[in-house]
């Protein structure tokens, strides 16, 4: 028997897809309402892998802090970034002395040691430095009262705020009165990190698509919708104690005009010295460091500072490493050899009645670049607390080793009163080849560099000039060469009859002559040669000149000096 199928209702099929596809719509809709205006409510608690997480300008750091007795302890690692190049924090393992240096303040504590010296003076800690999992933690207390760094401890969260003193920082207002939420990400749908009672402030450190990244009260940082917040005051964090400016120069609108007294067996005997007009400052080369342990040699002579004095000149005493490297390695690398290196020099300060000190460090290897850096900072607050000018001596910038890149000139710059670069030795006793000891166009070149690379300022730089010049000798290929003063070279000029003529390259005048089948060549310090430089000091705004040294003179040049460096445009 033949059965007849049922007959499908026509649409039937069109009727399901079209319910399907309003079940999506619905959802999609629902979805995007979700996605538009639910916000997720959920509260997480952020894991910054440690218990005390530091956080400094909206970041986290890579260490965190300690609590010890109710008192935040900072690690050194967050000292250094917060604190910056100027303001260093030193560190040494074997003995566990920590150095903390400001411009005019130098702090010395060890950890585990509640002692401590203030500018030599005894300074108590409540709580001590400690070491901890390898890192060496100092107690907020110095830490404030060195550098104004401020901290809030958020015992809830366990985060610990570091705030740099004279940091301007804008603060919100929170707005929704059921709290204001700090999310995790640029999302509603984010966790959130905190939430933010209405009227209550945050920390406001940056923008990012849209939304706010802020700190809130327990410290958690985040993101908050703009339309949750409304802007409120400037935060200022106080600044540091102000430390009275040391004034190294005394005689406003006057330029230094300083001569060097090379002592080398015996010092001069000031009546046989003469007048050296214009000259305000003189250098004697009296101290030098004699072994690795920090002893230094002295050969001061109280007769030559009188005789200074009462010329109204202040004296400035060279300190040199005596050329040597490796006693400068071992007296340069603990904190105990610098510290009695420094003792010495403010004893021989006290004792000569010295005006400043003049370091000139030279033959030093490249490793001991920082702690060449670290000596001068701890030295110079203790030398400005007697009243005592701080000066180093630089050589022009090159690629020697020794000579040149062991020093931070920036550094160095930033911490010392003066800064002499030793424009000469542009062809050296040894050179290959003849040449200007310092030909106009190289000195300033030299001198612009530093003040444009290393960023010292110009009324910090002293250019030095030399008063010597070298008679290079050119027989059979090979080129020798002396160092004479300006008087030789007048005796040379006049007993051969030569007549000088301009090396417009160098920018000084310049002889040559045949002896003994020998040529003689010599391009001239004189008159020319030191009004130029001199001229070019005036143009550069630097702080004045210096000379090497006064027995290479002639004495009608420091008039010829005086006049240049006064002269009105």
């Amino acid at each position: 028997m033949y059965t007849r199928a049922p007959r499908r209702r026509r649409g039937g099929g069109a009727w399901y897809t079209m319910l399907f596809l309003l079940f999506i719509a619905a959802a999609m809709g629902v979805w995007f309402i979700y996605m538009k205006f639910i916000p997720n409510q959920h509260i997480t608690v952020p894991d910054y892998g440690m218990e005390h997480p530091i956080t400094f300008q909206g970041e986290i750091m890579d260490q965190g802090a300690t609590i010890q007795n109710g008192e935040v302890m900072l690690p050194i690692s967050a000292l250094q970034k917060a604190l910056g190049p100027d303001e260093p924090v030193y560190y040494e393992a074997e003995t566990g002395s920590i150095i903390l240096t400001t411009t005019n303040k130098v702090l010395r504590l060890k950890t585990d040691a509640l002692t401590a010296e203030l500018n030599q003076k005894p300074y108590e800690l409540h709580i001590a430095a400690q070491t901890k999992d390898d890192a060496v933690y100092i107690p907020i207390t110095p830490l404030e009262e060195l550098y104004g760094l401020k901290t809030e401890y958020k015992s809830d969260s366990g985060i610990v705020i570091l705030l740099q003193a004279g940091e301007s920082i804008q603060q919100g207002k929170a707005l929704k009165s059921k709290g204001s939420a700090i999310r995790t990400k640029t999302s509603i749908h984010s966790p959130i990190a905190e939430k933010v009672p209405k009227g209550e402030t945050v920390r406001i450190w940056g923008e990012e698509h849209g939304w706010l990244f802020v700190q809130g009260p327990q410290g958690q940082l985040g993101y908050m919708q703009k339309s949750n917040v409304e802007l409120a005051s400037i935060e200022k964090v106080p600044q540091a104690a102000k430390e009275e400016a040391f004034i190294p120069w005394k005689v406003l609108g006057s330029k230094i005009n300083l001569t060097w007294e090379a002592v080398y067996e015996k010092n001069p005997n000031p009546d046989s010295i003469g007048t050296l007009k214009g000259v305000n400052v003189v250098s004697p080369t009296w101290f030098e460091l004699q072994d690795g342990k920090g002893t230094i040699k002295g050969k001061a002579d109280p007769a030559y500072v009188r005789w200074a004095h009462d010329q109204g000149m202040q004296v400035w005493a060279l300190f040199s490493n005596g050329f040597e490297p490796d006693r400068t390695t071992e007296a340069l690398a603990t904190a105990d050899t610098r510290f009695k290196m420094i003792r010495q020099l403010l004893a021989f300060a006290q004792t000569y009645h010295l005006q400043g000190i003049n370091i000139d460090f030279e033959n030093v290897r490249t490793s001991d670049k920082a702690n060449l850096v670290q000596f001068v900072r701890e030295l110079t607050p203790l030398l400005h607390e007697q009243g005592l000018v701080v000066s180093i001596d630089v050589t022009p910038k090159s690629n020697s080793e020794l000579w040149s890149l062991f020093l931070d000139r920036s550094a160095l710059g930033r911490t010392v009163d003066y800064m002499m670069v030793m424009a000469y030795d542009e062809h050296w006793a040894s050179s290959p080849e003849a040449g200007s000891v310092a030909s106009l166009g190289w000195t300033a070149s030299a001198v612009k560099r530093i003040i444009e690379e290393d960023g010292v300022s110009a009324n910090k730089i002293i250019l030095s000039m030399p008063l010597y010049t070298r008679i290079w000798t050119e027989q059979n290929g090979k080129v020798t060469s002396k160092a004479v003063g300006m008087d030789k070279v007048k005796e040379i000029i006049a007993s051969k009859k030569l007549t000088p003529k301009l090396d417009e390259a160098a920018g000084q005048n310049y002889v040559e002559y045949k002896e003994n089948g020998a040529l003689n060549r010599i391009w001239i310090e004189d008159a020319l040669s030191i009004q130029s430089r001199v001229k070019l000091m005036r143009e550069l705004g630097l702080a004045g000149v210096a000379t090497w040294n006064r027995s290479f003179q002639t004495s009608s040049i420091w008039p010829v000096i005086d006049e240049a460096i006064n002269k009105r445009p």
